[in-house]
């Protein structure tokens, strides 16, 4: 494979898209930084195909990265393979307003051949090519110019691996008849919603403190007011103010912008700074939350009885054995609320009833939990047996 050096015009730049579009799938990965900022600072892009990598500076002075931005998001000829990509979807959202398309994430794929829960990048790459791979670089600071040998190489070492990776899981996938398993969690990753959301939807994302509609109602107008805050600042929420703060707000509200001086995690210049006039005046505009707006109570489904609780936790033994009996991670055939939602009795909207999971899990799920297979030990060792026509049956 051609390694190319850093890219850093965009002329360079244009020229490694052009050919890269003439490829089936480009493997992507990013290094960034966000410990100071609301908006993660992208500070390297690294692409690849089979046949040659490279690593591009976004930092370059007039550098032009549409035609690789829309390589990722436009073209939908050209699958995208990143590995735990959250976060590197998360910063292509930010820049371009959308998600690649089509993608495919080498980590999920691997929770679907048997290379445990997300199993990270390193362990993958040791497991599937027996390499042991250089992490000295990977706390580095990303954003120092220039940047040096051993932060290149190390960057770029992420892309040319996952290259070789990517086309050994598909034919794994492949022969095992597992691609199909991944498109709920594929479409789940590509879903534009999960990067993006209105200031007014933050308080969302909060433990709640109270279910008191004016408590929620003040709690969503200071989560809008934070997010506000951040973003046009560039600074992580918790620079604005902490969560536990904006609880303590919401549930006791201050009377005056003076009292601000007197609350816990505020300093004293509240009382009187312009970003403290803000806070108070979206508290005089917070309305108690609508009967419609109000979360629903936890949990969403039927209490679970003493007896239910352990039938749930049998369906969970269950869940062990057949996952490792087919060599797939547990977390991608079930949830532990969809194995309580069965053990209460729940029959309709569940993921492992149909498809897939239910052939996998499901069928002999519901056979447990409704009395049709049985849990039982012989010589000391864990045995299933099928009950039929009052008959036990191995299973």
């Amino acid at each position: 494979m051609k390694i190319h050096p850093l890219i850093k015009t965009s002329k360079e730049l244009a020229a490694l898209v052009t050919r890269m579009s003439a490829h089936d799938f480009v493997v992507v990965d990013t290094e960034f930084m966000r410990e100071n900022t609301y908006w993660p600072d992208l500070c390297l892009l690294q692409v690849a195909t089979e046949e040659e990598a490279a690593a591009i500076d976004p930092k370059a002075e007039g550098i032009d990265l549409t035609p690789l931005l829309d390589l990722l998001v436009e073209n939908h000829d050209v699958l995208k393979v990143f590995h735990a990509g959250g976060q590197d979807l998360e910063i292509i959202h930010n820049l371009t307003g959308k998600v690649p398309n089509p993608l495919f994430d080498t980590q999920i794929a691997a929770m679907a051949l048997g290379y445990g829960e997300q199993v990270g990048y390193s362990n993958l790459v040791e497991s599937m090519l027996g390499h042991a791979l250089d992490k000295g670089a990977r706390f580095t600071d990303w954003s120092r110019r220039p940047l040096d040998k051993r932060q290149i190489d190390y960057a770029i070492a992420d892309v040319t691996h996952l290259a070789e990776i990517f086309p050994k899981l598909v034919k794994k996938l492949i022969k095992t008849g597992r691609g199909e398993w991944l498109d709920e969690e594929m479409e789940r990753l590509a879903d534009p919603s999960s990067f993006a959301f209105e200031p007014e939807d933050a308080w969302k994302r909060l433990k709640l403190p109270s279910r008191n509609p004016a408590i929620l109602g003040r709690l969503k107008a200071l989560a809008g007011w934070r997010e506000t805050e951040a973003r046009s600042k560039n600074l992580p929420r918790g620079r604005i103010v902490k969560d536990d703060t904006l609880n303590e707000l919401a549930s006791h509200p201050p009377k005056t912008q003076d009292d601000l001086a007197k609350v816990r995690g505020l300093s004293s210049g509240w009382k009187s700074n312009d970003i403290g006039a803000r806070l108070m005046a979206a508290l005089a505009q917070a309305k108690p939350l609508e009967g419609d707006e109000l979360p629903k109570r936890e949990p969403t489904r039927p209490g679970l009885t003493k007896d239910a609780a352990l039938v749930s936790d049998l369906l969970k033994l269950l869940l062990k054995i057949r996952a490792k009996e087919a060599g797939v991670a547990a977390k991608l055939i079930a949830r532990s609320d969809e194995l309580e939602a069965l053990a209460a009795g729940v029959r309709n909207g569940l993921n492992i009833l149909s498809g897939w999971r239910f052939s996998e899990f499901g069928s002999d799920a519901l056979d447990l939990v409704e009395g049709r297979l049985a849990f039982a030990t012989e010589n000391g060792k864990l045995k299933m047996s099928r009950i039929d026509s009052g008959t036990d049956q191995a299973a």
